[in-house]
């Protein structure tokens, strides 16, 4: 287990004139640097502290408190960002109201205003991505930090304050965390609302009772993904609807006032929440295997409570609307309230998105259309094609209960048989969203339709295909079009209403670039209205549900919350749709601690829904932009930016920076696994950035200082028309908002602080250092290092990867004069850190040899702990060298005793085990504390 930094008494020492007296040295080796091209300020300031600790003037202990110090700063300063971010100094009230105000004014008729306002326009879709970076109780106090609350300071300046996460992150705390943020969201909704059925009740008092607004509504797919991953059983996934159902009546029972006119309404809703409270209660607890008797209670309290549960809106909805023409004035606006959430969201809080993969619908369907080949190979694709869509013709709905559902092995069809018996008896009355990853051809979308038709529930499904990797950004059009070729899946459209896609910035955005996928993303965007014109479908509405995080590696603009939304939707594709006669609805996702940050107060919610409806009630303007106009230019720099990632991306340098001790710089954040891992021989090796999941990826490039998938190839790109890019950047919005997102991943990179990184890889370096010192012991202490380095052999891939690197960046600053640098701060802390790290790897020199250990010998160790694989090799080395005495020894067992080792290893644990796992602990603290100078995780 990873021991908290070291808290024992401190020596005298200030720590904030150490702070100080550190970002001096940071900023007087940066200006030394200009008259000293062969050194690196990061690292002479790394031999520095390096120096302090040799002396014993920073202890662990100390390093730790400076740690706390500069992340208290990164923390109040986030919290600052945030506030600006979603404008919470403007009035929440006044906003509400202008809204409503200026559409009222702008339909004229309550007829027109009720269409304009009951049609939803955006979802917020709170996803458990893998970003819970800091603890619940510390990410509650960011939120009241950024919302003015005084009682946050006693968190931030507690004495033991972590920047680490929570020990143990399970689904169940990423439930309750995305949970907390849609009560906060709900709120914020009824308030914006609220504000629509006030100035509807002025205009139109004997109509506004009749209204029910939902222009933003809310969904969330925590404990409905299932793509890479098996450990969310069918029954978890009916548990948290059920949980969802819980919320909802909760809040309609909190909200109802008791008089004779809501007495019915809540002795229905009161009923159905005891239902649903003894189904709770009969649901196998959350990670468990139960067994089928358990399953069989279960089901069993799902279908015989099924009426009083309310499987549906539609009588909670009459009872409403009765209880609407009894209630007094000032009742028939909190039940106008009350039913346009339920009108929203059903009976749940919010609504569900499941998710799973491409492939796992192709294995569901081999027993029908049998084949060895691939569906997306080109040889294959029009058999495949042409299997569907005959299939699609003769398919039969069969009956599915849950003794079928606890019998079915595969995948996609037991999601599917999940979805049947969710909309049967916990909540039927919305579409559930059906997202499938890796779509790479129009058979996966076929194959959907034919397992939602097979049981009998395509009405009720809503299928997604998700456009993610640099394959599938530029097929797509091809892609659905093969869809819209079936006349089913035309059918299927047209009964529905609507076409729902999906984008997916974290993956295109670390193999194409982020800048890069957003051209490519708003390319598709456009060819999709054209298909959809072609096949006269403009009458349906198109859902695009842009799938991103909160930091610019997974596509958010830092600069504003209105900035993200419009960068995610440019008014130019906006502009397109909107000639075209096509509605479109919005749907942002809300990732991990960092989304749910945004709807972490009352205060925040309400801000964050305000920004949301501004920007979505905002009609396209004919706005003309230069980018536009000058398409070659386009096409050619976002394709070099492409080009340049991908090449960067096969780099086995690129592996290496990110692969070798990157992985050991992060906390788990989240209930699955970053990599997978190695039996008996620690954490895999990336070989490839693509064994790695994309926000460890991302994560990694923050804490080395450098965030390649976000700036990488600008340059080169830049200097293909250096004129043009200048000009751009001054009179193209777009453009240059594309560009500020780049700047703000420049602002926390920094060539130094990389290179000192690498540079702790390079033997060469190591030898250099043993060769000049001084310091008793230290020489042997440096070749044991460089040794072990060198058995590594990843010095010269290192650096060519440092070459491409600063190639793009030495043509950006060519190019453009701004471009920002690393405040001091950040690199302070990773100048600190670095000084654990060779501290570790000092202390590594003193382990004694051993004989081999379960086949692991002391060079295997030592390349383990040059890649930080710390807790793990201790654990080891204590099996080897154990800290107490034998147990046996002096013990009569009957015979005479044989051999033992006598000997402990006290001092050995000591003066090298424990401070290793020490300064371990200190080196993930301060990965802590960089994730708040950045402002999120990965």
């Amino acid at each position: 287990m990873i021991q908290p930094v070291e808290t024992a008494p401190i020596p005298a020492i200030d720590i904030a004139a150490l702070a100080d007296d550190l970002q001096d040295k940071i900023e007087q080796a940066r200006l030394a640097s200009r008259d000293d091209p062969f050194g690196n300020p990061v690292l002479r300031v790394t031999l520095w502290l390096t120096r302090l600790m040799d002396s014993g003037e920073l202890t662990t202990a100390a390093a730790g408190e400076l740690v706390r110090l500069l992340g208290r700063r990164a923390l109040r300063q986030r919290a600052g960002r945030l506030a600006r971010y979603v404008g919470l100094e403007r009035d929440e009230t006044a906003a509400f109201a202008a809204l409503a105000r200026q559409q009222a004014e702008a339909a004229g008729s309550f007829s027109a205003f009720r269409a304009a306002v009951e049609r939803p326009r955006f979802g917020a879709v709170f996803t458990a991505h893998p970003t819970f970076g800091m603890t619940r109780r510390l990410a509650h106090a960011l939120a009241d930090l950024a919302s003015g609350h005084a009682a946050a300071t006693a968190v931030i300046e507690e004495p033991q304050l972590s920047f680490r996460p929570d020990g143990r992150i399970t689904l169940q705390d990423e439930f309750e965390q995305a949970r907390f943020a849609v009560r906060h969201a709900r709120d914020a909704i009824d308030r914006l609302n609220a504000a629509f059925l006030d100035e509807a009740r002025q205009r139109w008092p004997q109509d506004w009772t009749r209204l029910a607004p939902r222009p933003v509504i809310l969904a969330s797919w925590v404990g409905c993904d299932t793509d890479g991953r098996t450990d969310i059983g069918w029954w978890d996934t009916l548990r948290y609807r059920l949980e969802s159902k819980d919320g909802q009546f909760a809040r309609i029972l909190e909200k109802l006032p008791e008089e004779p006119a809501t007495a019915a309404l809540r002795k229905l809703v009161d009923d159905a929440c005891a239902a649903v409270g003894r189904q709770l209660a009969l649901a196998p607890p959350i990670g468990t295997q139960p067994s089928l008797e358990a399953l069989q209670a279960f089901a069993l309290a799902l279908v015989h409570e099924r009426e009083t549960a309310l499987p549906d809106s539609s009588r909670l909805l009459a009872v409403l609307d009765e209880a609407l023409g009894l209630a007094s004035d000032a009742t028939k606006r909190v039940l106008a309230l009350v039913r346009a959430g339920v009108v929203a969201h059903g009976v749940s809080i919010a609504l569900p998105h499941f998710r799973l993969n491409a492939s796992q619908l192709h294995n569901a369907l081999r027993g029908v259309i049998p084949s060895d080949g691939e569906p997306a190979e080109p040889a294959e694709r029009r058999a495949f094609l042409a299997a569907a869509n005959a299939e699609l013709g003769k398919v039969e709905p069969v009956a599915v209960d849950f003794g079928a559902l606890a019998a079915e092995r595969a995948s996609a069809a037991r999601m599917m048989m999940t979805i049947a018996q969710i909309v049967k008896h916990v909540d039927g009355s919305r579409p559930v969203r059906f997202l499938i990853a890796e779509t790479e051809t129009g058979y996966t979308l076929l194959c959907a339709l034919w397992l939602a038709s097979r049981f009998g529930i395509a009405d009720k499904v809503e299928i997604s295909p998700l456009f993610e990797t640099s394959d599938a950004l530029e097929q797509g059009p091809r892609i659905i079009d093969e869809a819209l070729r079936s006349p089913h899946f035309r059918d299927y459209l047209k009964s529905h209403g609507r076409l729902c896609i999906q984008f997916g910035y974290s993956d295109s955005g670390r193999y194409i670039g982020q800048v890069a996928s957003t051209f490519w993303v708003e390319r598709l965007r456009i060819r999709i209205c054209e298909l959809l014109a072609r096949y006269e479908l403009t009458d349906i509405e198109l859902v695009i549900f842009d799938t991103h995080g909160e930091s610019v590696g997974r596509g958010a603009h830092a600069d504003s919350l209105a900035d993200r939304l419009a960068y995610l939707d440019p008014p130019f594709a906006r502009q397109a749709f909107a000639k075209a006669g096509i509605a479109t609805v919005r749907e942002t996702s809300f990732q991990g601690s960092d989304g749910y940050l945004l709807f972490g107060t009352p205060q925040l919610a309400g801000a964050t829904v305000g920004r949301i409806a501004e920007a979505v009630f905002v009609a396209p303007e004919a706005a003309d932009d230069p980018i536009y106009d000058e398409p070659d230019f386009a096409s050619e720099f976002f394709q070099t930016v492409r080009e340049e990632m991908n090449a960067l991306v096969d780099d086995p340098g690129y592996a290496a920076l990110i692969g070798t001790f990157g992985p050991s710089l992060l906390d788990k954040t989240g209930s699955r696994p970053a990599a997978r891992q190695t039996e008996g021989a620690g954490p895999a090796r990336i070989r490839h950035p693509r064994e790695l999941r994309a926000i460890p990826n991302n994560a990694i490039l923050q804490q080395l200082g450098w965030m390649a998938n976000s700036l990488h190839g600008i340059g080169h790109g830049a200097a293909r028309a250096p004129d043009i890019f200048r000009a751009m950047r001054e009179q193209s919005d777009r453009f240059d908002r594309a560009y500020r997102l780049a700047a703000h991943a420049m602002g926390h990179s920094d060539l130094d602080v990389l290179r000192a990184y690498l540079d702790s890889l390079d033997p060469g370096s190591w030898f250099d250092r043993a060769r000049r010192t001084t310091r008793d012991g230290r020489r042997e202490e440096l070749l044991v290092v460089a040794e072990a380095l060198s058995r590594l052999e990843l010095a010269p891939m290192l650096r060519r990867l440092f070459w491409r690197l600063s190639a793009d960046a030495l043509k950006l600053r060519a190019t453009a004069d701004d471009v920002p640098r690393m405040p001091v701060r950040l690199a302070a802390l990773h100048a600190l850190r670095l000084a654990a790290m060779h501290r570790i790897w000092l202390a590594a020199a003193h382990i004694p040899d051993f004989r081999p250990h379960a086949g692991l010998t002391r060079e295997a160790l030592f390349e383990r702990l040059l890649r930080l694989d710390v807790p793990a090799s201790l654990a080891l080395l204590a099996e080897i060298f154990p800290r107490d005495p034998d147990p046996t020894i002096g013990l009569d067992f009957g015979e005479p005793p044989g051999p033992r080792e006598g000997g402990t290893y006290e001092a050995l644990h000591r003066d090298v085990l424990t401070p290793m796992l020490e300064l371990f602990a200190l080196i993930r603290e301060i990965s802590g504390a960089i994730q708040h100078e950045i402002g999120a995780f990965g």
